[in-house]
């Protein structure tokens, strides 16, 4: 990880970010000296660990033509070996462990103890004693399942080609209000065509333009796990993990990406903006008394609770906050209708998770899509967190044990 923070370094992200007053420096400071020594603390316990998630359905958009990217991640889907020309063979038998590689890279890992399934149902009886106001997602879909997140890391999976390219494109010409006249190429590693791509950003309004950068700095974050978690070796069949930082350059070098891969680095800053801000909104939620981590341990669960509170109280003091109060400010009609297509739009995105062929991918897209989704969900609900009753639940605003554990998980990539 420090080798590619230290490319990272190189390419001297300076400056103010885009459509907010916040540089990247404080940011950088702010980060690596009090918050994130406490997230890798928090995000180790075991209510932050496990990630209740349904990896079973189907892509609502596509037929699942992926390679090897069937829901178990078997073979079949790759192609057969045929007897033709040499260079034809050759091709195809490299496709093929291509294929078993990513099989087995990207299976889910679903070891669980008998001591963990226990205390599972435990929780899922706690959980249904609140009161929750709020759809569950697929938390209570009978295929939906504990991942233990510490057991399936977010890393390099060989999961690449068309089938991934085509998740991603759906995303950016799809959801995130780009005009089809506008160029982008298949390949989201590909640079556009210069400066024209993003005229049209800069002529959007702030909500848009907010949700483009959002979309892109979450890809960001996804390419840069992959690049800190590489498959460096496969020596006597244990695979050796680590910094590739030749791979980082291809996926962010500015003579790579001509120019682009700054951009793309600046948008991972501005989300990380956006999630700290809904922390520090948060915190009135979790400060009552009766909102407890439940895991069964109540002296575990007051030491994470305390913990979770610390790191609260310290995106309070953070100095430079994105101010999202500039969003949706204009005329009332308007600005619902906005807000409403907003969140059709992130909605949106959160279904195509479901077309990615690799389970450990999906796994780690889910969970970091509905991390945002839980943030924004936080920001344009400030009047309902302002008013939450000191002793009970709040019917205008409730979190599940899910997003809880997304938001954090999510912040915390």
């Amino acid at each position: 990880m420090f080798a590619v923070l230290n490319c990272l370094n190189c390419y001297r992200l300076t400056g103010v970010l885009d459509d907010c007053f916040c540089d990247i420096e404080s940011i950088d400071v702010f980060n690596n000296f009090k918050i994130f020594p406490l997230m890798q603390k928090l995000i180790d316990r075991d209510f932050f660990r496990y990630y209740r998630v349904n990896l079973k359905r189907p892509c609502p958009f596509w037929p699942d033509d992926s390679h090897c990217a069937i829901k178990d991640c078997q073979v079949e889907p790759c192609p057969e070996v045929r007897v033709q020309h040499y260079s034809q063979a050759a091709n195809t038998i490299r496709d093929i462990k291509e294929c078993e590689q990513a099989h087995e890279l990207g299976a889910i890992n679903s070891t669980l103890s008998n001591q963990s399934k226990e205390a599972f149902e435990d929780w899922a009886h706690h959980d249904d004693a609140q009161d929750h106001f709020c759809g569950l997602d697929d938390e209570t879909s009978p295929d939906a399942e504990y991942v233990d997140l510490r057991l399936n890391p977010e890393r390099y999976t060989g999961y690449k080609g068309p089938s991934a390219w085509r998740v991603w494109n759906s995303i950016y010409e799809e959801n995130c209000f780009k005009p089809r006249s506008v160029y982008r190429p298949l390949n989201p590693l590909a640079p556009s065509r210069g400066e024209g791509f993003y005229k049209w950003l800069e002529g959007l309004c702030l909500e848009k333009r907010v949700f483009y950068r959002l979309i892109s700095g979450l890809h960001s974050s996804i390419n840069i796990h992959l690049c800190a978690e590489n498959l460096l070796d496969e020596g006597w069949g244990k695979p050796i993990w680590g910094p590739n930082v030749h791979e980082f350059r291809r996926r962010f070098g500015s003579a790579e990406t001509k120019g682009e891969g700054t951009r793309w680095l600046k948008n991972l800053y501005f989300l990380y903006l956006i999630e700290l801000r809904a922390l520090s909104k948060v915190a009135p939620y979790f400060e009552r008394a009766f909102i407890n981590l439940y895991t069964g341990n109540s002296q575990e669960d007051s030491i994470t609770k305390e913990l979770l509170l610390l790191i609260f109280n310290e995106t309070k003091a953070f100095p430079m906050h994105f101010d999202e109060s500039s969003m949706f400010a204009g005329h009332k009609m308007e600005a619902k209708r906005l807000k409403e297509e907003f969140r059709l739009h992130f909605k949106n995105i959160s279904r195509i998770m479901d077309c990615v062929g690799c389970s450990k991918c999906r796994l780690w897209g889910t969970l970091q899509t509905q991390g945002l989704g839980t943030a924004l969900k936080i920001l344009f609900s400030e009047k309902e967190i302002k008013n939450l009753p000191e002793n009970s639940p709040s019917k205008g605003f409730q979190l599940t044990r899910q997003e809880i554990v997304a938001l954090l998980n999510a912040f915390g990539r």
